[in-house]
């Protein structure tokens, strides 16, 4: 029997997976990645009708942080860092302004993993020596890169005296609750802007933070004219694209059923990413990013669409699945002939559109090359999977991420490649849009399986075996007679295969579903990292914030509600045991 070989993806360098840590977050802060981006939103969406100036008082900031909480509905325990997160934001547009090399990078030693850090210690803090076991070194080299004083320490002794010296205008710092709150008096009587990203332990050792929000606020320049732009409200734009009157409207009446079929099917539900990026990548690298979109803009966003949902028709066939978007598959619902013919004319849809846009004929050349290559790569990745079907063999978790790079990736280049060369800048930036997609596409997909996983409400709840980084892992880390089970699994041996609860019990009690939140973070990370030989402020900023968005608007089902619970339990026996202390006042960040 032939069997078909999958490579083995590269797994991100820098911080090596293997080392990176996971710890439970102090329960005053929200316990998944999910819950914190979700919270940030919402104090930035708070802050677009809030009339609040920096510095605001720590009354005001109290005020403010509690009618979050309340109107969202938040538990009461997290006002500290909601108070921390909502002064970030104030000081956010302030901070953009001053320049890099007035700016102060303070992290705390404790994000050193303690038992393996080689680095010494001086009279101004840690000395690192670029060992690679811990984010510093990430965090130091692109600082000093930008300009940034940077010191590994603690004490605001060491800050005051540097602010003193006139030449450290802001702070963009990583510290405890506990710490933010005894430092804040220091900050504000200095009157100096200063954001600090919480860490999400408190006990001085081995702490962790959410590095794309500390990545974020480096980067923050008044040179990034996109910093502005309001993401929520241009993917909101994007979808109004997609709605039937404004299909006929930008592309004509269809003009026969097989055309309608496929209007309707483009018009149907979809988050619509992959235009969104489109249009991100184009708005970066434009001269006015805040001018009108065009309809040349428009009609290439929707022709990735138009890629994107025939692979989709194909996909379902292939898989043999009976609902998309909640409804009838086209196939289920027209028949299989139909339904091929329908991708194939969505195919030649996109491809019409782009070689009719109205912009330079290199432009246009351009556009039809990036959506070929694509088209090509997505197939060859697809047919990895399909040839495995086929014959299934147990796949490493390094295989299921290679599958993931061939099969998902190219989607998200295409889209962001087609902007940048709506835009005429292509070249500047090729590589780099590369190797984002790549990292996007990859943790893309691995969020993809977790969701699917905790979805534990659809009709079919049992688990099809597929690569899936989940069940890879299970099998990978799973111990007697949960590995025995999943070989079986993965072997086609079972008669009947598990359901989605007992597979989330396997990936919690193994450690696979941990990994695989791990390996989600790290590509993310990957993905800004990529971006970080770009010179283009816009792109550098409107595509860092386009990964919180992305991640923002998703959600892991299941996973999520079976933390709530831990949770709520831990802190029903706790306080049964002891009675819960009154709240400490709201936090402000300081460095």
């Amino acid at each position: 029997m032939s069997t078909v070989a999958v490579r083995s993806a590269q797994l991100p360098p820098a911080v090596p997976i293997t080392v990176r840590r996971f710890r439970q977050p102090k329960k005053n802060i929200p316990q998944t990645k999910v819950e914190r981006d979700h919270i940030l939103g919402t104090i930035r969406k708070y802050l677009e009708t809030a009339k609040l100036v920096p510095p605001a008082p720590l009354d005001e900031m109290r005020y403010h942080a509690e009618k979050i909480v309340a109107d969202n509905n938040f538990n009461p325990i997290y006002r500290d860092y909601i108070g921390v997160l909502l002064s970030n934001e104030l000081w956010r547009e302030t901070l953009a302004t001053i320049p890099y090399e007035k700016r102060l990078l303070l992290m705390p030693k404790c994000l050193r993993v303690e038992s393996k850090c080689p680095a010494p210690f001086d009279e101004f803090g840690l000395l690192c020596k670029q060992c690679g076991l811990c984010t510093i070194q990430d965090f130091q080299n692109e600082a000093e890169k930008l300009g940034y004083a940077v010191l590994v320490a603690e004490g605001s002794a060491i800050v005051m005296s540097l602010i003193q010296t006139g030449k450290i205008e802001a702070i963009v710092g990583i510290s405890c609750l506990p710490v933010l709150e005894r430092t804040f008096p220091y900050v504000e009587a200095a009157a100096i802007p200063a954001v600090a990203v919480p860490l999400l332990q408190d006990d001085c050792i081995d702490t962790t933070v959410d590095i794309d929000w500390v990545w974020d606020y480096i980067h923050l320049t008044s040179e990034d004219k996109t910093r502005r732009l309001n993401l929520n409200k241009l993917h909101e734009d994007v979808r109004e694209w997609f709605t039937r009157d404004s299909l006929d409207a930008l592309l004509g009446k269809p003009h026969d059923r097989t055309e309608e079929i496929a209007r309707e099917w483009l018009a149907r539900a979809g988050n619509r990413w992959r235009p969104f990026l489109t249009v991100a990548s184009y708005q970066a690298l434009r001269e006015d990013p805040e001018g009108p979109l065009s309809d040349s803009l428009k009609k290439a966003a929707i022709a990735v669409e138009c890629f994107h949902k025939a692979s989709l028709v194909h996909d379902d066939i292939e898989d043999n699945d009976a609902q998309r978007y909640g409804e009838a598959t086209l196939h289920a619902e027209h028949g299989m002939p139909v339904a091929l013919n329908v991708g194939d004319l969505l195919i030649g849809e996109g491809y019409r559109l782009l070689a009719d846009s109205d912009v330079r004929a290199d432009f246009r050349t351009e556009m039809l090359k990036i959506a070929a290559v694509g088209q090509r790569e997505l197939c060859r990745g697809q047919g990895a999977e399909l040839l495995w079907n086929n014959h299934p063999v147990a796949l490493s978790s390094a295989q299921v991420l290679e599958i993931f790079r061939s099969k998902t990736a190219p989607a998200f280049e295409v889209a962001l490649k087609i902007g940048a060369a709506l835009s005429g800048r292509l070249d500047e930036v090729e590589e780099a849009l590369h190797e984002y997609s790549e990292a996007l596409g990859i943790a893309y997909q691995i969020h993809d399986d977790l969701d699917d996983l905790g979805d534990d409400s659809a009709t079919d709840n049992t688990v099809a075996i597929r690569p899936s980084i989940v069940l890879a892992l299970i099998r990978e880390r799973g111990k007697g007679e949960i590995k025995d089970t999943m070989e079986k699994l993965w072997n086609g041996e079972l008669k009947e295969s598990p359901d989605k609860a007992t597979i989330r019990a396997w990936a919690e009690s193994s450690t696979a579903h941990e990994k695989a939140m791990l390996l989600l973070e790290s590509y993310k990370e990957q993905a800004v990292r990529s971006l970080q030989g770009v010179d283009n402020a816009n792109l550098k900023g409107l595509l860092r914030r386009v990964i919180g968005k992305i991640f923002n608007d998703l959600e892991i089902k299941g996973w999520c509600r079976e933390f709530e619970v831990k949770n709520a339990t831990a802190e029903a026996k706790e306080a049964g045991a002891v009675a819960t202390p009154a709240p400490e006042p709201a936090a402000a960040p300081a460095a």
